[in-house]
């Protein structure tokens, strides 16, 4: 159970801190909940809404959306007229200015230094970024006990962090992954789990992971039907519980759909300090994750 409460904890530390670094904003009679990445004279907000990276800037009670939207004739860079306009006591040149949160950055730093001299910035040096999601799916159980190489349906949760400034590629994940029984295959497991995971691809709609679980505390149970040179058959019970550090290797994928991501991934294909029971590893599971 302090297992539970420890993976809780987590849950709502990522949130708190979450719902703290934003707020809502009504801009022309939309609301959106906006981060603010600098603060000043003119502050600069942005979010990803719906599926698409959106950016304003703030000056006293005007709020502004910056677009740049595309026409018959190419890019129509309307961000840059608004900027000229917002900046014109201290004007600054937008011809190398590109509509993205690092350039729009330096644009807001240096214009708010211009106009106020007590103006300070500190660069951001990470961003944490957290998801939590639940998925579903099939396992053989490679790994347990499994003589009839019988697939179980499994449940859980997953939560995940990750850095957006410095490692964008990298993240951890918290899992509760549950076994459940069978009329065929007695057998069941709750498993905590601590992976790292290195995204080779990442982009703005899809990624790709590869998952090396860490560490794991599995508890497990299972009623065996055994037959003796008699021909008796006994049912023998057996549960406990084991901590152990598989250095297991998984694949999955995320594709952007909403406020969140379809999820689909391949478990522990291979383990490096535990033996499988001599099946191929097949543990699949789908599922949805929320950006909180």
């Amino acid at each position: 159970m302090k297992y539970l409460h420890t993976l809780f904890a987590f849950l709502m530390l990522g949130c708190i801190a979450t719902v703290q670094a934003q707020q809502q904003y009504t801009v022309d009679g939309q609301t959106y909940t906006l981060k603010t990445e600098v603060d000043g004279t003119l502050s600069l907000l942005w979010n990803s809404i719906n599926e698409e990276y959106r950016y304003f800037a703030k000056q006293g009670s005007t709020i502004a959306e910056l677009k740049n939207t595309r026409g018959a004739d190419g890019y129509q860079e309307e961000f840059k007229d608004v900027l000229k306009l917002l900046t014109k006591d201290a004007p600054l040149s937008t011809d190398k200015l590109k509509l993205t949160l690092t350039g729009l950055r330096e644009y807001f730093v240096a214009y708010n230094k211009k106009v106020d001299p007590n103006f300070t910035y500190e660069a951001i040096k990470f961003r944490i970024q957290t998801r939590l999601g639940v998925f579903a799916g099939m396992s053989n159980n490679a790994y347990f006990y499994n003589p009839n190489n019988e697939y179980l349906p499994s449940l859980g949760i997953d939560f995940e962090l990750m850095d957006e400034v410095q490692l964008r590629r990298h993240s951890v994940v918290f899992q509760f992954k549950q076994l459940i029984e069978s009329s065929n295959y007695k057998f069941s497991s709750s498993q905590l789990s601590f992976s790292y995971r290195f995204k080779f691809v990442k982009s703005e709609k899809f990624d790709a992971f590869v998952n090396v679980k860490a560490a794991t505390f599995t508890s497990v149970s299972r009623n065996e039907i055994i037959l003796d040179n008699n021909g008796e058959i006994s049912d023998i019970y057996g549960s406990g519980t084991s901590f152990q550090v598989p250095g297991a290797f998984g694949i999955g994928f995320d594709y952007k759909l909403g406020n969140g991501y379809i999820t689909l991934a391949y478990h522990d294909i291979v383990a490096l300090t535990i033996d499988n029971n001599g099946e191929t590893p097949v543990d699949i599971t789908l599922g949805y994750k929320l950006n909180l």
